[in-house]
């Protein structure tokens, strides 16, 4: 129903904020890591939107990038993960973290998010492995790219060196996985330690 809105951010909340549009507030539902990019109320925003209707319940989630909404989109497909659970993933990882965890089937990662277990996280790689791709991690992204969040970006770089090297997708998604990654590591650094977790494979 709703692309995205645009308007005066009213009021900041845990995990809502309220948005002003043409004199009327939106109470909108967002990851609770959204919040540290805004910078106070007051200023204008847009926030790319999903109506969720179900029985009695309609409520509106916000996301700061198209990609983060369709990532939520997809999460709500996943059996188990209401909107509340697919919150709760994007609010401790990024669309592109939770690709490379899905196609490296990092059970382990995706399963530190609030409420997800095992069982719930191994389902969900299940059932999206085969609706997520390395094009999509490695595709440049026009909105809202942080080079902050370089994590990923080093990532996407170690695992087409690996692949150039000759090692499948999946193995060399799992090699920089395993990796500890720590501030200020380089793609060459990463490197050199999935190379090691790839003699163990």
């Amino acid at each position: 129903m709703y692309s995205y809105m645009k308007g005066e951010l009213i009021e900041i909340f845990e995990e809502t904020i309220v948005l002003e549009v043409n004199h009327i507030g939106y109470n909108i539902h967002i990851p609770a890591s959204m919040i540290d990019n805004f910078t106070g109320t007051g200023q204008t925003v847009k926030i790319y939107t999903y109506l969720y209707v179900k029985d009695d319940a309609v409520q509106l989630y916000g996301f700061q990038s198209r990609d983060d909404l369709n990532i939520f989109r997809l999460l709500l497909g996943v059996s188990g993960i209401g909107p509340k659970g697919a919150l709760a993933i994007l609010a401790v990882m990024t669309p592109d973290d939770l690709r490379f965890a899905v196609l490296g089937e990092d059970v382990k990662t995706i399963s530190k998010a609030p409420g997800i277990g095992n069982k719930t996280a191994k389902r969900l790689i299940l059932e999206l492995k085969d609706k997520l791709s390395l094009e999509d991690v490695f595709e440049a992204k026009t909105e809202h790219m942080q080079e902050n969040a370089s994590g990923s970006r080093i990532k996407s770089e170690a695992v087409q060196a690996l692949t150039a090297l000759g090692y499948s997708s999946i193995e060399s998604l799992k090699a920089v996985n395993r990796v500890e990654f720590t501030e200020g590591i380089t793609v060459e650094e990463v490197l050199k330690e999935a190379l090691k977790h790839l003699a163990f494979l």
